[in-house]
């Protein structure tokens, strides 16, 4: 199926000069991605992402380069697939990222890629030693999308953006970044990096060699194809309600993860959850929480974990635990 066109025309004039990087006329790759000659000349025109993914299988085969000739050196035909199979037996992501990272600088050393954490932040930067100014851009948001792409389909699950940074101002196309990157675009950065949820490093890998024989016919549409199933979206969502009280609505949730309050409660539905469902329990450890630790009053543990008044606390409450907040504290029932 064929998608709005939204990627920029830039995109494809820098792949492009790939094809004049190695003297090989571009006509007939053109051709088959429904690119007409007219449109390259326009200034802001766009393509759709499946006649840019198109014409980047072409190129890629048609140039034995999967690096589109961004580096000093091809990356010939195949070259990814090498990298991904290496990853596919390790126990969780964060291997499966080490390894493709590791795997990676092998192959070049035109950029450097590398894994980092930081407190509950995981990043992938991308230091530039040298690439063409031309085709920069292309390269670093291609680079990028691959490693998300691949880093949510090896665990089946979207791995949401935390952030997203550039080492160039922001294009006269940025409006397309945050489609292209689901999670706040910087630009300006001392490199290229993407950062999120250090605990999505943990997941295992749910891909095997079959899979990936099942994805090669089309494997580019890892950079193109957004993940909607969120395998720690019930974490995120419990997090936030613990550290964000204040953010229990569907809209602040929603703003908070990136996404819409349709979508959120959509994908709570398909783990199985509700968002009240998550509110409940939450509200309940941390009434337990001050009720058997502190000394505060009812009420004021009511207004604490979200409730307006006394009355409506203590019978949510009695529903969860069969007992009054004041009996329970009385009684000193367990946590």
């Amino acid at each position: 199926m064929k998608n709005v066109a939204v990627t920029p025309i830039a995109f494809v004039r820098m792949l492009l000069m790939a094809y004049a990087k190695y003297g090989v006329d571009p006509t007939a790759a053109l051709q088959r991605a429904e690119i007409a000659p007219a449109l390259l000349a326009r200034r802001k025109g766009t393509v759709t992402s499946w006649q840019l993914q198109v014409l980047a299988g072409e190129a890629m085969r048609e140039l034995d380069d999967e690096a589109l000739g961004w580096f000093s050196r091809r990356l010939p035909w195949g070259s990814y697939v090498m990298l991904l199979r290496a990853s596919l037996t390790s126990p969780n992501l964060g291997v499966a990222l080490r390894r493709w990272v590791r795997h990676h600088n092998l192959l070049t050393d035109d950029i450097v890629l590398s894994l980092h954490e930081a407190g509950d932040v995981a990043t992938v930067a991308l230091v530039e030693r040298r690439l063409d100014p031309q085709m920069r851009e292309f390269c670093l948001v291609t680079l990028l999308r691959n490693i998300h792409g691949i880093s949510c389909w090896l665990v089946d699950s979207a791995v949401p953006l935390e952030a997203v940074a550039f080492p160039f101002a922001a294009p006269e196309h940025a409006a397309v970044y945050p489609v292209l990157f689901p999670g706040p675009v910087h630009f300006g950065g001392r490199h290229a990096a993407l950062s999120f949820d250090v605990r999505y490093l943990a997941l295992p890998v749910r891909r095997d060699d079959k899979a990936l024989r099942a994805l090669l016919p089309q494997a580019l549409s890892l950079v193109v194809r957004p993940y909607k199933r969120d395998r720690l979206l019930v974490q995120r969502v419990r997090m936030l309600l613990q550290d964000q009280p204040g953010a229990s609505t569907a809209d602040a949730l929603a703003d908070a993860l990136h996404v819409s309050p349709r979508t959120l409660h959509r994908q709570l539905q398909e783990e199985g959850a509700s968002l009240q469902s998550i509110k409940d329990e939450v509200r309940r450890e941390q009434a337990i929480h001050l009720l058997r630790r502190t000394d505060r009053p009812v009420k004021q543990v009511a207004l604490a974990v979200g409730f307006s008044n006394e009355k409506s606390f203590s019978r949510a409450f009695s529903q969860w635990t069969g007992e009054s907040p004041s009996a329970f504290r009385r009684s000193g029932s367990p946590e």
